[in-house]
């Protein structure tokens, strides 16, 4: 499978998209671009491309290897991932294991209190509307996706917070919550998007550091160092296989 970049077809707030010579394919390549709060927040993290471009492309693989269809074919270069060509669910899921962020704030509670039920939450997928929270009702009268692709969105979710929880923790790091971006390929629902310190939050096991993009939501500084050191655990992991 030797396919090169054709036209732009999608440029967004860390990724750009380029077609391929298939139209079952697409090229994804990685930005340093950061920005938060909605995109009111931007500015660069140098090496945060690579980073998220080989920690997801590693995860990928591996949750693939434990049973979950991925959006994920092969990396290309530093940067750049061959990817299947998925239609988009517009409705990105949050899995909460610990308070944090917007969560904590939302309902009263103190930033790293251990839940006891893992929490899955909806966002609809609309930068102009502040990607808002939904309900699967929401879900279903909008026509975003059916009963049968949420249920089989939330059981893949949810196996994938096992799988990551696991795999995490044997690299020393807390997995506090991370947002999850699912796709249709084929009449299958896959997962797609990325797994990286841009959409997850890491916090190291022993000190709590935050390994992730809170830095720089927060204005903490050591933004590159943080994602320097969470590839070098996932790196570490990779090697003791």
């Amino acid at each position: 499978m030797n396919y090169t970049k054709q036209e732009q077809l999608y440029e967004g707030k860390a990724k750009k998209v380029f077609a391929t010579e298939s139209p079952d394919y697409v090229i994804v390549s990685y930005k340093d671009d950061a920005t938060a709060l909605n995109g009111l927040k931007r500015g660069t993290i140098a090496g945060k491309g690579e980073v998220n471009n080989r920690v997801s492309n590693i995860l990928f693989a591996y949750l693939e290897k434990n049973g979950i269809p991925t959006h994920f074919e092969k990396e290309l270069s530093p940067r750049e991932t061959l990817v299947k060509r998925v239609s988009i669910v517009p409705v990105e899921v949050v899995v909460r294991n610990v308070a944090a962020g917007s969560l904590a704030k939302r309902l009263g509670m103190e930033e790293g209190t251990v839940l006891k039920k893992t929490v899955l939450e909806f966002y609809y997928k609309d930068d102009a509307l502040g990607d808002p929270l939904i309900n699967c009702s929401h879900i279903y009268a909008m026509d975003l996706a059916t009963k049968q692709e949420m249920d089989r969105i939330s059981e893949i979710a949810l196996k994938v917070n096992e799988l990551l929880g696991q795999y995490f923790a044997r690299a020393g790091v807390r997995l506090i919550d991370y947002k999850l971006e699912f796709g249709r390929f084929n009449g299958q629902i896959v997962l797609a998007d990325e797994i990286s310190p841009d959409t997850c939050r890491f916090w190291d096991d022993k000190t709590g550091e935050k390994l992730d993009k809170d830095r720089f939501r927060r204005d903490m500084g050591g933004e590159a160092e943080a994602y320097s050191e969470l590839m070098r655990r996932v790196l570490v992991q990779e090697e003791s296989k």
